[in-house]
């Protein structure tokens, strides 16, 4: 037993943390390098620019397979995610949502590939940026709808209420739409993709130590057995977390583009 424990290295927060290929530039405290985590953001990006460049620079009316999926992955941003909260304005907003969705998607899925088993998206930059896009969006298109001040009495003086609770309702209508969005949305997609990295990497370190236990062996297809499972549940949080963070999007921008009442 006491040699299980040894073999077994629990991972830690220095998982996240990776050091810089080649040189680096430092800029207001702040260090600039190409690294493991920069790295897997470019991949993820030129796969996702490759798919779809290469599923419909051509496209066909009879379509391949190739075709096939990136139309039925369109569709489904069309039909689930903007056409709900959007409605005759879907058009309009469909690049951005679909980006967002296929981009965190394709980051997302690297948690669960052999030599790869980690998501950039588990470090909080990442999907933050992608919040700072979603929160600058639907401000601008609430501005434009209502103009500055109309925009902001649409969203801090909602209608119906009493006139005595207003003095309450705004600094709670200022938080919670201006200021928490984009940080629920940010810590909501890295907080589960930082979690799905600790269990595959406990379940999968855990299947190596107890191979090494001796008899405690008999517990490793059990162990084994987890992490499988564990890897078809993160692919769906991969899709998952690319569909809410996606939908929710939509819906901030259809509020912003909501009639007054």
């Amino acid at each position: 037993m006491i040699g299980v424990l040894a073999a077994f290295e629990a991972p830690t927060t220095k998982d996240f943390v990776w050091a810089c290929w080649g040189p680096s530039l430092r800029i207001g405290g702040v260090t600039i390098c190409l690294n493991f985590i920069t790295f897997l953001v470019l991949l993820g990006f030129l796969l996702f620019i490759g798919f779809f460049f290469f599923a419909l620079r051509r496209p066909r009316i009879v379509p391949g397979k190739l075709q096939i999926l990136a139309e039925m992955g369109i569709q489904f941003v069309r039909e689930n995610v903007a056409g709900p909260m959007l409605g005759p304005e879907t058009d309009r907003y469909m690049p951005l949502l679909a980006t967002l969705f296929f981009a965190i998607l394709f980051w997302n899925i690297f948690e669960v590939v052999p030599g790869i088993n980690f998501s950039s998206n588990s470090r909080i930059a990442f999907p933050m940026v992608m919040a700072v896009v979603s929160w600058v969006t639907y401000n601008a298109v609430g501005i434009n709808k209502h103009g500055f001040v109309g925009y902001l009495k649409f969203v801090l003086f909602p209608p119906g209420a009493p006139l005595a609770l207003y003095p309450l309702l705004v600094p709670i209508e200022f938080i919670t739409t201006i200021v928490i969005r984009p940080i629920t949305l940010s810590v909501r997609l890295a907080a589960n993709l930082l979690a799905g990295h600790f269990l595959l990497a406990v379940f999968f370190l855990g299947t190596i130590a107890l191979l090494q236990g001796g008899w405690i062996a008999v517990f490793t297809p059990i162990s084994f057995g987890i992490a499988i499972v564990l890897v078809g549940f993160e692919i769906f949080v991969s899709v998952l977390q690319a569909f809410i963070f996606s939908i929710l999007t939509a819906s901030y921008i259809g509020g912003a583009l909501a009639e007054e009442h």
